[in-house]
């Protein structure tokens, strides 16, 4: 993390929206030995219990949903734009399979805490879980979203996992 600067997460410059909802971002958990990724467009930062938090949301089918439940933290990678094929591959590709951050042409490193992170990335969230439980059809108060993300769909309802963030590094 040379090349990188830690930032108070107060000051991260980004609009959350448009950096998670179009930009898109990496969630990782792991160690060096063994981790996954995933690519997400789902998700928020913001602040909660006297904390900055990130929230991210993971089915339980997704192999990075077995790292999130082993491990105590996660961290949140957000790229520029020319690594939108980068996340296209972490969104496409099973880490059953194949090294995703290889065949992505992505660099992981153990960042400050511990949770793997990529050389390649603009901005670095290290969270440590606060919270996390599943979403539930019957709380659902507007039942649009539940008909049309999961009605027909294959898979389960995500698992909202809710991080501290510990550090934010930026490029």
């Amino acid at each position: 993390m040379t090349n990188m600067k830690k930032i108070d997460p107060a000051s991260i410059p980004d609009n959350p929206v448009r950096l998670i909802g179009q930009e898109w971002m990496l969630i990782t958990a792991g160690k060096p030995e063994k981790f996954n990724t995933m690519t997400a467009s789902w998700g928020t930062l913001g602040f909660l219990w006297g904390k900055p938090v990130a929230f991210v949301f993971v089915r339980p089918e997704r192999y990075t949903y077995e790292f999130m439940e082993a491990e105590a933290g996660f961290t949140l990678s957000f790229l520029s734009p020319q690594y939108r094929k980068a996340l296209n591959i972490c969104g496409s590709v099973s880490g059953r399979d194949t090294d995703k951050a290889a065949q992505a042409g992505l660099t992981p490193f153990a960042a400050e805490h511990g949770g793997m992170a990529f050389e390649e990335a603009r901005l670095i969230l290290e969270c440590r879980k606060l919270y996390a439980d599943f979403l539930e059809a019957e709380h659902f108060t507007d039942k649009r979203p539940l008909e049309k993300w999961y009605g027909e769909k294959e898979g389960g309802l995500h698992k909202m996992y809710v991080g501290e963030i510990l550090s934010a590094w930026e490029k």
